[in-house]
Parts: C-alpha cells; sequence; structure tokens
C-alpha cells in the first residue's frame, strides 16, 4: 500500500517537472513546504539528474527550490500567526500534522528562536512545520523569509547535487532520506531531553 502511494507520488512530481521544468519545481517545492506531503527528498535529486542531461542548471535549480519552499512557508507561517495552535490542532491532521510534530517544532523553535527557521529548513523532519511555530511566535516576516530563503537554497542545492552525481539512481535518496528522518528524531528529542533536565538542574 505505501509503496503504492510513494510510486504515485513520484510519478506525480517527475511528470510535473518533466512537463513544467523551473516552474514545476518551484510549484511542487511550495506544496512540500505549505505542509502538503510531497517530499522534497524525491522533488529535488530527480531535477538534478535532469541536470545532468543538460536540460538545469543545478544553481538555478537550488534558486527555483528556494522560492517554491518561501512561497509554501508563508502559508504555513500564517497558519500559525493568524490562527494559532488551535487553527492548526484542528485542521493539522489534513496535511499529516500530529500533535507530536507540532510539539517538536514548537520547542525547536524557542531553543533556537527565529533562526530556528533557518536550522530547521536544513532537517528532513523539521523543515516542513518549521514556519508553524515561527507564526505563532510571531517571527517578524522579513527575517522569517531571509532565513527561510537561505536555508532552502542550501537543503535545495544539496539535494540536487546529490541528484546529479547518482545519476539513474536518485531514486536510491528517497529510502535513505526516510532513515535519515528517524535519526534526525532521534537526535532532537535526545537534544530536547538533556536541555530541559539541565534547566531542572538549574
Amino acid at each position: 500500500m505505501i509503496e503504492n502511494i510513494l510510486a504515485a507520488v513520484t510519478h506525480f512530481i517527475t511528470q510535473t517537472i518533466s512537463a513544467l521544468g523551473y516552474t514545476g519545481v518551484v510549484l511542487l517545492m511550495a506544496i512540500e513546504s505549505a505542509a502538503i506531503p510531497l517530499p522534497s527528498e524525491i522533488i529535488m535529486p530527480f531535477a538534478g539528474f535532469l541536470a545532468l542531461a543538460g536540460r538545469f542548471n543545478l544553481l538555478a535549480l537550488a534558486l527555483a527550490g528556494a522560492i517554491g519552499s518561501t512561497f509554501g512557508s508563508w502559508v504555513t507561517y500564517g497558519l500559525g500567526f493568524y490562527g494559532g495552535r488551535p487553527l492548526v490542532r484542528r485542521f493539522g491532521r489534513f496535511v499529516l500534522l500530529s500533535e507530536k510534530d507540532l510539539d517538536l517544532t514548537e520547542r525547536f523553535f524557542q531553543r533556537f528562536g527565529n533562526a530556528s527557521t533557518f536550522i530547521g529548513r536544513l532537517l528532513p523532519v523539521v523543515r516542513t512545520f518549521i514556519s508553524i511555530p515561527a507564526g505563532i511566535g510571531k517571527a517578524p516576516l522579513l527575517e522569517f523569509t531571509i532565513y527561510s530563503f537561505l536555508g532552502s537554497f542550501i537543503w535545495s542545492y544539496l539535494l540536487a547535487w546529490v541528484g546529479f552525481k547518482l545519476g539513474e539512481h536518485w531514486k536510491d535518496l528517497e529510502i535513505y532520506f526516510r532513515r535519515f528522518d528517524t535519526l534526525i528524531l532521534v537526535l532532537l528529542l535526545l537534544a530536547l531531553a538533556y536541555a530541559i533536565k539541565r534547566h531542572i538542574k538549574k
């Protein structure tokens, strides 16, 4: 079942990029950053693979990915800014946002402040939802936008570059990053537990 869904998502992503080019990358990355489950771990590596064939430029792909991610992040930022946690809790399930996801990203934002937008954009688990606590915390929009764009540019370039290097094997990335998601989640939870323990001791 999961494999069939993943295959359908992969087909949609590859067809969109093949048909729309850079515009497709912007569109797909905007959807992903708006907390709709389209994995950037498929979007950017496939685009990078096409760059190997001369269709795209890696820097231009990173720019397209960053622009799309920033557009999408405005949606989730606005959701947090205007609706707050109650609205996210009520409608989050429709975009597969669980209470644990929200708790994790809120604590991450509280730990690192506005810079968490930049850091979070480089982490597979956190990057999709980090805009929500930024909105809830009323982070300045301009500062949020800059951090979001810079982090997304780096993330997009790295994924496109790896897809470029992997060539025909670009699909292998998706499995790797899904495992990496779990590792990042465990590390963040351990860091959070340590910070709470240290705070209690103080």
